[in-house]
């Protein structure tokens, strides 16, 4: 590495919204939209036909797509808002009804899905700018200790997803989890570990720094001998088999250690070089007191991005850890996404089924817990109809001990 080249990653910097848009979700946590045929209508995913705006000044949401506009009037217990479409009340199927039912009005996303998903499909990657809401964020970063309480340790041995809902909530955001599907092309997705943080801190100067690396299932660059050919370097076609989903939880900036990518590495169907210090060189011992810094130039990118921001990416992409110049951790939460029909990293349905055993289940929506079971359960189709596939403790000591 040229020592002036240290650290001159071109910057992508994707700015903080000044608005959202509003999703109105039923008591079942369903979404609220307009159908084909211009009439309010329940879905269980977020597309353009459920986004809505706040009428200035008013009490009333406007369907950006068709304009269609309904007025909204506080409920007896003071939570949440009934609605009417020309007067009428709606109920929670979206039909209009006698008695309305109780909707809530929440924190969406800044762009046009249909927008965020050409940019995904053109580029391999996008930002969601603070797509999650700051009370969300503001719950992963004490159970990180980073941000305002930085001061304290995370707890490593509990899986994030059984220290808060906040985990379930951020894996079962509805705008990523459309893109992906759509990007990947298949509704059946499943997450390949259970979500993660990555946590920064303050570089020494001596540590390792992660290598340049395709993410799973790929792992160009970064394979061990025992996944080595796990998915084959091949020429790049329409089949996408992973998308990484990682949220910011700190604010992402160069000199904290934002991650870097070579972004448009994803057609070139090869994984990074190793001059450029890959996840396999870089981890060997000495590599940075003999070789320094993986590649910090200009030919690589850094993705700087406010808290709450989900970056998604296809998984081929080139990229790695930045280095933390900052006195202060820098957070975010790793999600490996893959087709049902990968064989995931990890073994999904441990935390999976703590969870749900836990008190944090009740306070998600019957939408996000199946969302949550969809994207964390792995299952078999046969005649006896669904099976959930996971770990068998005693073969998994048997197989241990012929290696």
């Amino acid at each position: 590495m040229v020592k002036d080249e240290l650290f001159q990653e071109r910057v992508v910097r994707v700015e903080k919204p000044s608005a959202h848009f509003t999703l109105l979700r039923n008591p079942d946590g369903e979404f609220l939209g307009v159908s084909d045929t211009n009439a309010p209508a329940i879905f269980d995913y977020v597309d353009d036909k459920v986004i809505w705006e706040q009428v200035k000044g008013t009490n009333a949401y406007r369907h950006v797509a068709t304009g269609i506009q309904l007025e909204a009037g506080p409920t007896d217990a003071g939570d949440g808002c009934y609605l009417r479409h020309n007067a009428a009340l709606l109920a929670g199927d979206g039909n209009v009804a006698n008695e309305g039912a109780v909707f809530h009005a929440g924190h969406g996303p800044a762009d046009l899905p249909s927008e965020s998903l050409e940019s995904f499909k053109q580029n391999g990657w996008v930002c969601l700018p603070s797509i999650i809401a700051p009370d969300i964020v503001e719950e992963l970063e004490r159970v990180s200790c980073t941000g305002r309480w930085e001061e304290g340790t995370y707890d490593r041995s509990i899986s994030p997803l059984n220290q808060t809902a906040a985990v379930a909530k951020i894996a079962t955001e509805p705008v990523s989890l459309w893109l992906m599907r759509q990007y990947m092309e298949t509704q059946e997705i499943r997450l390949g570990h259970s979500p993660s943080f990555a946590i920064l801190p303050k570089d020494d100067g001596k540590r390792n720094v992660q290598g340049w690396h395709s993410d799973f299932p790929y792992l160009w660059g970064i394979a061990g001998s025992e996944v080595v050919n796990r998915i084959p370097v091949h020429k790049v076609d329409g089949l996408v088999m992973g998308v990484q989903r990682n949220l910011c939880v700190s604010e992402f900036r160069k000199e904290n250690g934002a991650t870097c990518f070579k972004l448009g590495s994803h057609v070139r169907g090869e994984g990074p070089p190793v001059e450029w210090g890959n996840g396999n060189t870089t981890r060997q011992e000495g590599y940075r007191e003999t070789k320094g810094l993986p590649y910090t130039g200009p030919d690589a990118d850094v993705v700087e991005a406010p808290p709450g921001s989900y970056i998604v990416y296809d998984s081929r992409i080139w990229h790695r850890a930045g280095v933390n110049r900052t006195p202060h951790k820098r957070a975010a939460m790793l999600q490996a996404v893959i087709p049902m029909y990968i064989m995931p990293f990890m073994d999904t349905s441990r935390p999976y089924k703590d969870f749900i055993h836990s008190s944090f289940v009740e306070e998600l929506t019957p939408l996000e817990r199946k969302e949550l079971e969809e994207i964390m359960v792995n299952k078999m189709v046969g005649p006896a109809g669904h099976l959930a596939i996971t770990v068998d403790a005693e073969l998994t000591e048997k197989i241990r001990g012929t290696q």
